[in-house]
C-alpha cells in the first residue's frame, strides 16, 4: 500500500561510533525521502547516504557491527560541515525510521545541538516503525523484512539497506493491518506517529517523561515519578548535578527550560 502523505516523509538510519547519545558520533547517515506524487501517481523516492568523520574513535563493538573503520571516515567531512545542508533537505519533512524514538532521533539531535544547527523534532510527526511492528509481531527488522516483505534483508546493518527497508516494512504494514477489525493501522502520518510512539517524553533520552497531568516527572534514579518542580524546589543542587554528569545536551536544554519556567 503506498503511503498517503501530506508531507514529504523522510526514514532515516544511522550508524554511529558507539551507544551512548550523549559521547558517541555519527559515522553514517541514510535517507530515504518519500514525497507526495500528484494524484494518481506513485510517491517520489530520494536516496541519499554519506559518511561522517565522527572526529572520534569508532569502538571495536561498533565496527563489528557495521563495518565502518576510522581509516574508511578519516577523509569525510564532519557532522558540522553537513549539518546545515542536512538540516535543509529535512527541513517541512516528518519524520520515521526503525528505533528511531529511542536511538537515531535522540541521536542526531544531540549532533546538530553540537553544531549549533536548529532542528527541533518535536515539531514533526514521528513515526517509528520498530514500534508498530513490536505492538503487532515483536521482532527484529530482519525478521520484519521476512515477515512484511517475504525476502531476506541482505547487508544488514548497512545504513542504507536497513533504511529502505524500514521504508518497505512500513508500506507493508500498512497493507497488511488496514483492515484489521480489532486494531487497524490508518494510512496517515498523524496517526502513525501517535501509534508507534510508546512513551511520552520530554526529552529525546527519556530522562524525563509527561505523568498524567501532562507534569514532567524524573524518569529515573531516585527521584523517579516525582515532578521535575517540586524536586528542583526542594533540592536545588540536583540540577546542578545533572547539568555536571553524563547526560545528553538535549535532556540539559529540556530540564534548563522546566527550570526557568518556576522563576
Amino acid at each position: 500500500m503506498q503511503l498517503a502523505l501530506k508531507n514529504p516523509l523522510l526514514f532515516f538510519d544511522i550508524e554511529s561510533t558507539g551507544l551512548n547519545v550523549a559521547s558517541d558520533r555519527i559515522v553514517e547517515i541514510s535517507i530515504v525521502k518519500v514525497s507526495p506524487g500528484g494524484p494518481g501517481q506513485p510517491n517520489d523516492v530520494e536516496v541519499k547516504t554519506r559518511r561522517i568523520n565522527p572526529t572520534i574513535p569508532i569502538t571495536p563493538g561498533a565496527q563489528a557491527v557495521h563495518g565502518i573503520s576510522d581509516e574508511d571516515v578519516k577523509d569525510c567531512p564532519t557532522f558540522k560541515q553537513v549539518a546545515k545542508s542536512l538540516a535543509r533537505l529535512m527541513e517541512g519533512c516528518d519524520i520515521a525510521g526503525y528505533n528511531s524514538l529511542k536511538f537515531d532521533i535522540p541521536m542526531l539531535a544531540e549532533e546538530f545541538l553540537r553544531a549549533g544547527v536548529e532542528f527541533d523534532f518535536r515539531k514533526r510527526k514521528l513515526v517509528d516503525v520498530q514500534n508498530i511492528f513490536h505492538k503487532k509481531e515483536q521482532r527484529t527488522l530482519k525478521a520484519a523484512y521476512k515477515f512484511y516483505c517475504g525476502q531476506n534483508l541482505d547487508n544488514a546493518h548497512s545504513a542504507e539497506a536497513d533504511t529502505m527497508a524500514t521504508y518497505e516494512v512500513l508500506e507493508a504494514q500498512l497493507d497488511r493491518y488496514a483492515n484489521d477489525e480489532e486494531d487497524p493501522l490508518q494510512n496517515d502520518v498523524a496517526f502513525l506517529a501517535k501509534y508507534s510512539c510508546q512513551n511520552r517524553l520530554v526529552d529525546y533520552a527519556g530522562r524525563i517523561a509527561l505523568d498524567d497531568n501532562d507534569e514532567p516527572v524524573f524518569n529515573f534514579g531516585k527521584h523517579k515519578g516525582r515532578r521535575v518542580v517540586d524536586v528542583l524546589a526542594k533540592e536545588p543542587s540536583y540540577y546542578s548535578w545533572m547539568m555536571e554528569g553524563d547526560f545528553t545536551l538535549d535532556t540539559k536544554q529540556q530540564l534548563t527550560k522546566i527550570k526557568l519556567s518556576m522563576q
